[in-house]
């Protein structure tokens, strides 16, 4: 699987004639596709903590990555949308499209937000465009995200300061045929990255 990830030694040949570079050649100039790892749970499920861990392992390979994380879209891009269902519907989409970019520009895009709602994880896939797109569920039961809690949203949730919270008054609706689906319960944040990095290097390397 290592080998998959060895820093390859990037070709600067001059691209002619095109005033702008196409994806497909970006991909050839910096010796890698750009591809997106979406990945999608309750909170308190893992996502980010093992993104991040993704994100370290290719940047020490010397791969273009990118981590969009959807708490600091929140607070960033996403600042204007509540938790209604219009607003978590473009929520996503603003994500996918920025996720387009950098996939476009031959990145690896790693995609942490809980994204709720098939029909939105199912806009993202065709957006972006399924060969250059992995969905990962990450898997942890209700009680279990509750427990951990890592954020304090459940307590918020608990004592009435938040409303429209997925999996408790809103609905999470679950994958049904995701790309890889990593069990939190069974899985350490280690085994669960070296899972992804296999699916990724059967799918893309």
């Amino acid at each position: 699987m290592r080998d998959c990830f060895k820093p390859k030694s990037h070709n600067y040949r001059v691209l002619q004639t095109a005033k702008i570079i196409r994806c497909e050649d970006k991909d050839k100039l910096f010796c890698e596709q750009g591809f997106v790892l979406w990945f999608t749970g309750l909170s308190g499920s893992g996502k980010s903590t093992i993104a991040v861990e993704i994100e370290k392992k290719l940047l020490d390979c010397g791969r273009a990555v990118y981590l969009l994380d959807g708490d600091n879209l929140r607070q960033g891009l996403n600042y204007d949308l509540d938790f209604s269902e219009k607003d978590r519907n473009e929520n996503i989409r603003r994500i996918t499209e920025v996720a387009l970019l950098f996939k476009n520009a031959a990145f690896i895009t790693l995609v942490a937000a809980i994204s709720p709602y098939r029909r939105t994880r199912e806009f993202a896939r065709n957006r972006i465009g399924s060969d250059h797109f992995i969905e990962v569920y990450v898997k942890a039961p209700l009680k279990e995200c509750m427990k951990r809690d890592p954020k304090g949203l459940y307590r918020k949730v608990n004592s009435g300061q938040l409303e429209n919270f997925t999996g408790i008054s809103d609905p999470y609706e679950e994958p049904e045929n995701p790309d890889l689906l990593l069990d939190t319960m069974k899985l350490s944040v280690y085994q669960c990255v070296e899972q992804v990095l296999l699916q990724v290097c059967r799918k893309f390397f």
